[in-house]
């Protein structure tokens, strides 16, 4: 078996590659100005796709794509997603437009002095870890891709001890783990954006309640008593313990609008709004004409200052804002993808850069105010892809990363 320990291998280079699509920009950087700090365009890096191993210390392996097949596939070997792929919507892109790997990253210059350590050691195999949550005692739940018969959520401890592996018994296979939150009684919410669910467990890893139904996406209509869901992709809570289901993957999603499923007729971009005891609410769309629009919820969560609701639309590069039931506030347009957004403990909004490789810091108009992360990669303080991520007590982030099997404490 080979494995390609890529540290100080440049894959792409600067004349090809990203830098196709960046000869069109004509930005190609900027200085740092009125309290932002300056970025320049960085190239791509080939997303390993969760074919990745990861060292006791935080080294990545990318497993050469001959060697591949010798692995069960996590999620990266088409097949096991039983989500089709996009098709017959302009979400899905041009056939013969820019390829995600050959796009130009935007990366912010780092000025808040983090640095990047790896204490918590994620069980060995492949598979990438999408998201991450701390409950109110400093446990650290982590969700990864692994592969089928293989345990996918794991519990550690204040001293980064993995105290707790959730078996597959529990939760059945995620055919795409994709979010992941902690309510204020410490249970787990987890998204499986592949078989339409989103599940609640207890802090002792017990299944407590599913909604939706397994491998059934569609939609939610409350007036005939169908509870469906369309690729739930995230999670939040409000300040009264109101739950907000995040729902539409944009260029991954199939275009089901007008399906010959009766119960699967919308297909787009959506909010679910519950209240605290799981009584439905409302929902709001976002893909259709005028303001509001968004294609994609990858990003979502609760201003703590108002009760907000903040939607990541991770393809069209913006951010847009909503009051806690469902009015249209404000579109923040962004430089860069924005996978996930989250709030630290003075409620300052954040987000993270998805491919691009970095938590930004924001204002409230959406300004970059500062940045951590090294982009897009694997090497240390790297991500191939910089999503969901929680804040521990000190305001430290820690994070995980989609395709590769490890977690990172970013702290001063």
């Amino acid at each position: 078996m080979r494995k390609l320990h890529l540290a100080g291998v440049i894959l792409c280079l600067m004349t090809g590659g990203a830098f196709a699509q960046a000869s069109r920009l004509a930005i190609q950087s900027q200085p740092a100005h009125d309290g932002m700090p300056g970025w320049h365009l960085g190239p791509s890096f080939p997303d390993p796709g969760g074919f990745t191993l990861v060292d006791a210390d935080g080294t990545v392996h990318v497993i050469a794509r001959e060697d591949r097949k010798n692995y069960r596939g996590a999620y990266g070997a088409r097949g096991a997603n039983s989500v089709p792929n996009c098709s017959h919507s302009p979400m899905c892109g041009r056939t013969d437009g820019f390829k995600r790997g050959e796009l130009a990253r935007v990366e912010w210059d780092q000025n808040m002095g983090y640095k990047f350590s790896y204490p918590y050691v994620v069980p060995k195999g492949i598979g990438g870890v999408p998201s991450v949550a701390l409950d109110s005692k400093g446990y650290l739940w982590v969700l990864k891709r692994a592969p089928e018969g293989t345990s996918q959520l794991y519990k550690f401890d204040p001293d980064h001890k993995l105290v707790l592996s959730v078996p597959e018994s529990v939760l059945g296979h995620l055919t795409k783990a994709h979010g992941m939150a902690v309510d204020s009684q410490d249970h787990v919410w987890v998204t499986d954006n592949g078989e339409s669910i989103v599940m609640e467990l207890s802090p002792e890893g017990k299944l407590l309640r599913t909604i939706g139904t397994r491998n059934h996406r569609g939609d939610w209509v409350e007036s005939k008593g169908q509870r469906l869901l369309w690729q739930p992709v995230m999670i939040a809570f409000g300040p009264k313990g109101d739950i907000y289901i995040g729902e539409g993957h944009a260029n991954e999603s199939p275009n089901d609008v007008g399906s010959d499923d009766p119960t699967n007729q919308d297909g787009v971009a959506r909010v679910i709004h519950l209240d605290k005891n799981g009584k439905f609410v409302g929902q709001w769309f976002g893909n259709e004409v005028g303001q509001g629009k968004f294609d994609s919820t990858h990003g979502l969560a609760v201003d703590p200052t108002n009760g907000d609701v903040w939607i990541g639309d991770r393809e069209q590069y913006r951010i847009v804002v909503y009051t806690a039931d469902g009015r249209f506030k404000k579109t923040l347009q962004m430089r860069n993808l924005v996978c996930a957004i989250n709030f630290d403990h003075k409620g300052n909004p954040w987000m993270a850069s998805g491919q691009d490789g970095q938590f930004l810091k924001l204002d409230r108009d959406g300004h970059v105010l500062g940045a951590v992360g090294n982009g897009m990669g694997v090497g240390k303080g790297q991500f191939t892809e910089a999503s969901y991520w929680a804040f521990d007590k000190n305001d430290n982030l820690i994070a995980g990363d989609t395709s590769v099997g490890r977690v990172t404490v970013m702290s001063k």
